[in-house]
C-alpha cells in the first residue's frame, strides 16, 4: 500500500456526531469510545499530512425541510426528525479538530445517504488522485462505515477499515463487524498499525 496511491476517507466527522452537544452524539455514545476515536482519527492526519497521500471527509448535509429524503426510514428518518445535519446549522459542519488542516483534508460534498460514494463525486477525486487503496474512518461502523468499505471493495479498491477510528452504536456492534463483516472484503488494523506500515515504506 504505497502512500501516494492511498486515500483516507473521513466519513461523518460533523458536530452533530462529536461536538460533545452533537444532537446524535448518543448514537455513537454508548460504546464509550467516541474521545478516543478523534484522537486516533487526528494521530492519522498528524501522521500523514506531510506525506503524499490523499486525505478525504465526506459530511452529510440535508436542506431544511430535508427534501432530498423520500420516505426516509432507519437512521435516515431519525436524521430527519432529529433534525440533524442540516444545512447552515453548527451541527453539520466539520469538527473544529480537522478544520484546523484546511484544504489538506480534501471535502468531496454530496452525500445524502449511507454509502459516501453515492451521490457524491468521491469516485471521480479517487481516479483524479491515482488512488488504488482506501482507508475508511468515522461513524457509524454498521451503517455508512460498511455501505462505504463494500462500494469501495465493488469498485475495485484495496480497502482498509480502523477498528478504533470507527465508532459503533454498542461495544457489540463494534466487535462484531471488525470480527467478522469487515474481514470479509478489508482489511483491518488499528490508527497505530495503520501508521506504522504506512510510514515505514
Amino acid at each position: 500500500m504505497g502512500l501516494k496511491q492511498t486515500a483516507v476517507i473521513f466519513v461523518g466527522y460533523q458536530n452533530d456526531y462529536f461536538a460533545d452537544d452533537g444532537i446524535l452524539r448518543a448514537v455513537i455514545e454508548e460504546s464509550d469510545r467516541t474521545n478516543r476515536i478523534l484522537e486516533n482519527s487526528i494521530a492519522i492526519v498528524e501522521g500523514l499530512k506531510d506525506t503524499e497521500s490523499t486525505m478525504i471527509q465526506t459530511p452529510i448535509i440535508f436542506t431544511e425541510n430535508y427534501d432530498e429524503l423520500v420516505n426516509p426510514i432507519g437512521i435516515l428518518k431519525t436524521i430527519a426528525e432529529v433534525k440533524a445535519f442540516q444545512s447552515g446549522t453548527r451541527g453539520c459542519d466539520i469538527i473544529e479538530q480537522f478544520k484546523e488542516y484546511g484544504d489538506r483534508i480534501i471535502t468531496v460534498e454530496g452525500k445524502r445517504g449511507l454509502n459516501a460514494f453515492a451521490s457524491t463525486e468521491l469516485d471521480e477525486t479517487l481516479k483524479r488522485n491515482g488512488i488504488e487503496d482506501v482507508v475508511v474512518c468515522g461513524a457509524v461502523t454498521s451503517i455508512c462505515i460498511d455501505s462505504t468499505g463494500r462500494a469501495a471493495h465493488e469498485r475495485g479498491y484495496g480497502v482498509t477499515i480502523l477498528s478504533d477510528c470507527t465508532a459503533s452504536r454498542t461495544p457489540y456492534e463494534q466487535e462484531f463487524y471488525c470480527e467478522n463483516i469487515f474481514p470479509l472484503y478489508a482489511n483491518v488494523l488499528t490508527a497505530a498499525e495503520f501508521l506504522e506500515g504506512a510510514l515505514e515504506k
